[in-house]
């Protein structure tokens, strides 16, 4: 505690961010293909992908009980717990590259200059546009 009574903070650093999957290999291989990311670790139920700029990475978890989230939310449904958003300069190319890659366009679109995807495993998340905020 410092000398003001506020609480110091011990020094914190996101490293990654886990995401469940029901098959962590294909969901992982899924990313490294979108980022353009490679595999690290490849464990049996857990896989890990390090941006190769530094930063955070992701990691995916097998879960065996896994419940694919729908989204937008819906009442008594799993809803969305978190997304990812990822930056892009050209908006109809990133989203044709993600399809390609396995993803599918979200029906519903809130945004015009965001496209909202979701990957095999039902996650949402967002390619937006450089420049905005």
């Amino acid at each position: 505690m410092r000398q003001d009574g506020a609480m110091m903070s011990p020094e914190l650093t996101l490293t990654t961010v886990n995401i469940g999957a029901p098959d962590a290999a294909s969901l992982a291989d899924f990313y490294a293909r979108l980022l353009g990311w490679t595999v690290v670790v490849a464990e049996p139920h857990w896989v890990l992908l390090r941006n190769p700029s530094g930063g955070v990475g992701l990691s995916f978890q097998t879960e065996e009980h896994y419940v694919r989230p729908v989204w937008p939310s819906e009442k008594d449904e799993q809803g969305v717990m978190m997304h990812l958003e990822v930056r892009v300069r050209d908006l109809t190319a990133a989203v044709d590259h993600a399809v390609a890659c396995g993803a599918v366009v979200a029906e519903f679109q809130p945004q015009d200059d965001v496209r909202v995807c979701v990957d095999p495993a039902g996650h949402p998340f967002c390619l937006w546009l450089d420049g905005q905020v």
